[in-house]
């Protein structure tokens, strides 16, 4: 029976350095749990040099269907053939994301921007990647586990350039914007959204909708370094790096989309956000404010609602269930209420069946969420892109996890693109969600200004 092929490699607090040395591989991957910048991570997972990459750059609609009948079958495959250990999240398999607008168009909706302007990125990616480097901060523990199909060789190879790494930069030093960022909504035009979203709501086409706005700047240099130097300031469980080439995604996402463990599913949305604060009693202050928040709680409750409802799609019966409602969790930049909803996969239903039943995020959207997206589809001026999409990986067994990918940006062209946005209901009032979207990046935004 064929084995897993596994080397110990030297463990380092922060991965970055062995990223770096494997950085200029095809298709490099870093999932970063952003060690040792936040608690709430344990695994950092690095791979590059895909066996086979899996990419839709244009998007008839008359294609969509057979394009994911096609991609769930290969990666049904995957799962069934890849040789998995329990006690890590990943051995090989697909890592990979789904764009925003690839939702659009499996949700038959058309936005007002025919082209994707947002980015160079494509509308869904993934390579198969038939090694991993695992980095368990809880054990301090790093190796190199790859499929009994690797050879001895290029497994050597790969060991040879990560103990050659040298430890990370200190400081980013060849990245720099050239111009300001630009925003889509500016304050007038967020106002005159905000009020077109309140005519849907008071009309009853729907409860919520998540409103965005999106910043584009000019840069020069090495959206690598870019990436370094904000984890330091916005470091999250789910944050990932993503080289395509022609493009790179730098994602610093608190958010869970959907997790898949023997057969048990997990999604944890968040709704309500406040800044912190460098006084502790300041900051313990608007951290009981926001839990205290009968607004924000009501929000964070509808998207539970619509996420066990996207559950029942993919779940056994009765299994759905609220394991923690409205949890306060505390980042680097922002408090959120957190909660955590489970249910049991049925049969016959794959783990990324399962994603594309969940997928784009409640939390993102609105409720009901096809309603909310053909709304946000006409007012928002952007396309999201790979905005609110979700970055995931899939291994044996059908073990997964994936992102919602907030707090993110985009590099292409030289220009760098970032979105923020938030849940607008019924007693929603207009500067106060304008403040909360400058919350959520306006540091980010800083801290790429100051590089």
């Amino acid at each position: 029976m064929a084995r897993l092929r596994r080397i110990l490699l030297p463990y380092s607090r922060d991965s970055c350095a062995i990223f770096a040395s494997l950085k200029h591989l095809p298709f490099p991957v870093f999932l970063d749990s952003a060690a040792p910048f936040s608690d709430y991570g344990r695994f950092d997972i690095i791979c590059a040099q895909p066996d086979e990459v899996i990419s839709l750059k244009t998007m008839p609609y008359d294609s969509i269907e057979m394009f994911i009948i096609n991609t769930e079958l290969r990666l049904a495959e995957v799962c069934s053939n890849y040789i998995h250990d329990e006690e890590l999240p990943f051995c090989g398999g697909a890592i990979g994301y789904l764009s925003y607008d690839f939702a659009e168009i499996t949700h038959s909706v058309r936005h007002k921007q025919a082209e994707d302007d947002s980015s160079a990125t494509p509308y869904f990616h993934a390579g198969i990647y038939p090694w991993a480097i695992v980095v368990d901060h809880q054990r301090r523990h790093c190796e190199l586990v790859a499929q009994a199909s690797v050879s001895a060789d290029y497994l050597a190879h790969i060991e040879g350039l990560v103990v050659a790494a040298t430890e990370p930069d200190a400081k980013p030093a060849n990245f720099a914007l050239s111009g300001i960022f630009e925003t889509s909504l500016d304050i007038q035009q967020y106002r005159q959204a905000f009020e077109r979203v309140q005519d849907y709501i008071h009309a009853g086409d729907c409860y919520q909708i998540n409103l965005t706005r999106a910043f584009t700047a000019p840069y020069q240099g090495d959206p690598w370094q870019a990436y370094q130097g904000l984890r330091k300031t916005a470091a999250a469980p789910f944050s990932a790096y993503v080289d395509l080439g022609d493009s790179q995604i730098l994602s610093f996402s608190p958010e869970r989309l959907l997790s898949a463990c023997n057969g048990r599913l997990q999604t944890q949305p968040i709704k309500g956000t406040a800044a912190r604060d460098p006084d502790p009693i300041k900051d313990l202050a608007l951290a009981v404010e926001l839990q205290s928040s009968a607004k924000n709680r009501a929000e964070n409750v509808m998207i539970v609602d619509l996420l066990r409802n996207d559950f029942s799609k993919s779940c056994q019966p009765s299994s759905v269930q609220t394991d923690k409602l409205c949890e306060l969790q505390s980042f680097r930049t922002v408090h959120h209420l957190v909660s955590t909803v489970s249910g049991q996969l049925r049969p016959g239903c794959t783990a990324f069946k399962a994603l594309l039943n969940c997928f784009p995020g409640g939390s993102i959207t609105g409720a009901p969420k096809q309603r909310a997206m053909e709304i946000i589809a006409e007012i928002e001026p952007h396309r999201r892109g790979f905005y609110c999409g979700s970055i995931f990986y899939l291994g044996g067994g059908g073990k997964m996890d994936s992102s919602i990918t907030i707090r993110s940006f985009v590099c292409a062209d030289n220009h760098i693109r970032g979105w923020a946005g938030g849940g607008i209901v019924a007693d929603s009032e207009v500067d106060e969600e304008f403040i909360e979207t400058e919350t959520k990046i306006g540091k980010l935004l800083q801290a790429l200004a100051d590089f």
